[in-house]
């Protein structure tokens, strides 16, 4: 659990801002958040009772930062780069987010997606325990005085219960990585300061037979709690966080299907919070659309979707692409029917066993009545393509090849630019490859996927692949949503971020270009999104900040940087 031990940020407006703080000698190098490793000057040093503990060069901030990118290229993995950022942010947090920052592009797939997936997996049998605070269902007593011990300034809570990580699945205890490497993604791509974040795990068992066998499992070694058990400890902990933080964004991510939305639903109107797998996606997913339907020159109101994976993210990009739909100008039932949704047991047809959350968009089984089936018993998306011809073919699936040559070709013979989205994580579980999808379409496809890919050479010429990561989304929404003090983060805001993402997109000002901007650019589009996030909450009326303030300043004035200020003792 962070604790700030009295240290306070002086003088933030003026020409030399400066950090107090009570620690000296060990304590101050031992805390991450302080630490300058050999970067304390021999004025501090001195002040700080630091002589002797440092090697007598004082450094600066990019000396450290060529010396830890040099130990970062020798080593071989990604998880073996993944652990190593972990542990330079657990020494020194500004040296982290400062080597990551130059090379955001390299690293940002390493400390986020798809190379997290692999630490969240191996969270038991690491030697070192992610921080963060760790509530335990057997522990629920607790929780109310937990939250109350932590400091006042804290203004993100990235939470999870660890069911549903990025293609691994139910991963318990470990999900607290996910947590932690959102919170990084907060500074690294929106500035946001990462002194007042908090990434937490809410412990309720793992349906996760590995974890539950495994001597090494950290966490509470039981079966998922469910049901009115669980909603009451959502709740407790809910009720505490907003009771002591009532300006607090809570951001929730990774929990499973039969949850997120439901939890979702049941606070959205009530607090200030965002679910990350829901909304974020679908606000980088509806962008990426929106520029992708730009580009194929077809009238977005014209366009045929169909999505393969109706769980918490397909639902959550359906959702998004309907209520754009419908601002421009059709109806609820209009919009839905542009859709088709496949799941495990096929295409979302009404006939009553289906969850809650996806029966908005199955189809009527009198629609089927002169489709050309392979196996009538099983509408695969084989049979979907060939009789919807779909415009938009978009993957949540994590089945791997799952848009395999026969039905990337057969829709582009039925659309001259398919929009096709392979965005499932990790890159090995991704429904189909760049490389293959231009080759299959001679290069008329728009793609873009949710896993990093290389730049695919086709006809002498080199294409880079957009990639619909939300680290594009979500760093910029929460930035706004701080910047306005919001209550709650409302549809208009979401849809304000989705337009001003999609100004960025390169394909606006050439057709044949990616749909995205590059990675290096995310902290520049953050600070745009979060601009118009911000006035929208205040046209929303859910802006606790004056209708006339100024947000450029605003934002400008509360983005944390990655430098080591001056200190002085208290």
């Amino acid at each position: 659990m962070y604790k700030f031990y009295n240290t306070k940020t002086r003088g933030g407006e003026g020409p030399s801002p400066y950090i107090e703080t009570d620690l000296s000698g060990l304590n101050l190098i031992l805390n991450a958040q302080l630490n300058k490793g050999c970067a304390f000057t021999h004025e501090e040093r001195e002040q700080f009772n630091l002589i002797g503990y440092l090697p007598e060069h004082v450094e600066t901030i990019l000396d450290q930062t060529t010396r830890a990118y040099a130990k970062y290229q020798s080593q071989t993995t990604h998880l073996e780069k993944n652990l190593f950022l972990n542990a330079l942010h657990d020494e020194n947090e500004t040296l982290f987010y400062k080597l990551v920052g130059l090379h955001l592009e390299e690293m940002l797939p390493i400390v986020y997606t798809p190379t997290v997936g692999d630490t969240v997996q191996q969270f038991s049998h690491q030697p070192r325990v992610a921080k963060g605070l760790y509530l335990s269902y057997l522990n629920q007593k607790h929780i109310h005085k937990m939250i109350q011990a932590l400091p006042d300034d804290l203004r993100l809570i990235v939470v999870t219960d660890g069911e549903a990580v990025l293609g691994v699945g139910d991963q318990g205890v470990g999900g607290i990585h996910i947590a932690r490497a959102k919170l990084m993604v907060y500074t690294l791509c929106g500035g946001v300061n990462p002194y007042q974040v908090l990434p937490v795990h809410l412990d309720t068992g793992t349906n996760n037979p590995h974890l539950l066998n495994d001597p090494l499992y950290l966490g509470y070694r039981n079966e998922r709690i469910k049901g009115q058990a669980y909603d009451d400890f959502v709740d407790q902990f809910v009720h505490a966080v907003t009771q002591k933080f009532p300006h607090l964004l809570l951001h929730f991510e990774d929990f499973g299907r039969d949850n997120a939305r439901r939890l979702l639903d049941r606070y959205r109107e009530k607090i200030c919070t965002i679910n990350g797998d829901i909304q974020s996606t679908g606000v980088i997913a509806l962008a990426t659309v929106l520029a992708g339907v730009h580009a194929s020159g077809i009238p977005f109101q014209n366009h045929r979707i169909v999505i393969l994976g109706a769980g918490t993210a397909g639902l959550g990009i359906a959702d998004s692409i309907c209520s754009a739909l419908e601002r421009k100008g059709l109806t609820a039932q209009e919009a839905k029917s542009h859709f088709w949704l496949l799941d495990k047991q096929g295409l979302l047809i009404k006939n009553g066993h289906l969850p809650i959350f996806q029966a908005p968009y199955a189809r009527d089984s009198q629609e089927l009545m002169h489709w050309i089936l392979r196996d009538p018993q099983y509408i695969s998306l084989y049979d979907v393509v060939k009789n919807v011809k779909p415009t938009i073919l978009i993957g949540c699936s994590t089945v791997a090849g799952a848009f395999n040559e026969e039905i990337v070709k057969l829709m582009a013979s039925n659309t001259s630019r398919p929009i096709i989205m392979p965005l499932s994580n990790p890159n090995m579980l991704s429904e189909a490859t760049p490389e293959d999808l231009i080759k299959w379409t001679n290069n008329n496809a728009i793609i873009a996927t949710g896993s990093p890919f290389a730049d695919v050479h086709h006809n002498n010429e080199s294409i880079r692949i957009a990639q619909s990561n939300n680290a594009f989304a979500f760093p910029g929404i929460g930035l706004g949503v701080l910047a306005a003090k919001a209550k709650l983060v409302t549809d208009s805001m979401l849809s304000a971020a989705t337009d001003a993402l999609s100004e960025y997109s390169p394909a606006k000002q050439n057709k044949m270009a990616p749909l995205l901007p590059k990675l290096s650019e995310a902290k520049m589009v953050s600070q745009h999104i979060a601009l118009a996030v911000a006035k929208a909450a205040v046209e929303a009326n859910v802006a606790e900040v004056a209708h006339d303030t100024d947000f450029e300043a605003t934002i400008q004035k509360i983005m944390w940087e990655a430098k080591y200020y001056p200190y002085r003792k208290i």
